[in-house]
């Protein structure tokens, strides 16, 4: 049955649940639209109190103002869906930027629309987006993907998943992994280009444009400062099934240097037997036994 939702039409049952964009750096970047509502709302979930009392206080907003956060998402999210369905309006908000990317707000979402909730975006800043459109690179199709795994081996098999991606693509990362996350897409994408951008809309935004292994260079001498968004060009198109020759890539290879390659990737011999053989269309079974005789 599909759920139709009038935003803009007057609500008389539940209260709404605005999501409303706070500034990622320069305060004004908060928008009319999200002062009015922080304003007008009953209450606002916050998943740093700390962070959004600064900038509450900065825009004369008296709310009361409460916690909703990863740690705490079951027992606050349930409390505010309660109060949303008595007919309290409620906005939530994120440390900074769009919530509910790559946030626990997206739970909240789901459980508010489950219940037919409506849900009312209040648009404003967004790192991710903000980063891409100065990047230089393709913005006709693109894929946001948060933040890498910390580990060596989930970091390569999450970058084997996405090394066919012809879209450009979008993540986040520390300072202090960054070095460690470029040589692994080095390794298992090539030298694609990239942009490293940091400080957005603050006094030192920088955007450092080249490919993966200038960009390594560069750190060398410039150590990392900040957050980042790694902005990073996605494959050619056709690239992740044809080598320059029209073959496919692993055509000339045998079968136990085709799991091999996948090995040496960083995944573990179930993994890497069972990507080979979705590369060559054939039974999981029949690849084992065949490297493994």
């Amino acid at each position: 049955m599909v759920q139709i939702q009038k935003s803009f039409k007057e609500q008389t049952k539940y209260g709404t649940l605005y999501l409303v964009a706070t500034p990622i750096g320069n305060l004004e970047d908060m928008t009319f639209r999200a002062i009015r509502t922080l304003k007008e709302v009953q209450l606002i979930a916050a998943e740093d109190t700390r962070q959004t009392r600064k900038l509450l206080t900065h825009f004369e907003i008296s709310t009361r103002l409460v916690s909703y956060h990863e740690h705490n998402k079951q027992a606050s999210g349930s409390e505010l869906i309660r109060l949303l369905i008595e007919g309290q309006s409620i906005a939530l908000v994120s440390d900074a930027g769009l919530p509910a990317v790559s946030d626990p707000g997206a739970d909240l979402v789901a459980d508010a629309v489950e219940q037919g909730i409506p849900v009312v975006p209040i648009p404003g800043a967004n790192a991710a987006l903000s980063a891409l459109i100065i990047s230089g690179l393709p913005t006709d199709r693109f894929m946001f993907t948060g933040f890498p795994p910390r580990d060596k081996k989930p970091l390569a098999e999450w970058l084997i998943r996405l090394q066919h991606q012809e879209g450009t693509l979008m993540l986040y990362e520390s300072p202090h992994r960054l070095k460690k996350t470029l040589d692994a897409m080095l390794e298992h994408w090539g030298d694609r280009r990239i942009a490293m951008v940091r400080e957005l809309t603050k006094r030192h935004e920088e955007a450092a444009r080249g490919t993966i292994s200038e960009c390594l260079a560069f750190l060398e001498v410039n150590p990392p400062l900040g957050e980042y968004c790694l902005i990073v060009e996605g494959a050619a198109s056709g690239a992740g099934d044809l080598a320059n020759n029209g073959e496919t890539w692993w055509g000339s290879l045998e079968l136990e240097q085709h799991v091999a390659h996948y090995e040496n990737g960083g995944l573990d011999r179930k993994e890497a037997i069972k990507k080979a053989a979705q590369d060559r269309g054939l039974p999981k079974r029949d690849v084992y036994n065949a490297v493994n005789r």
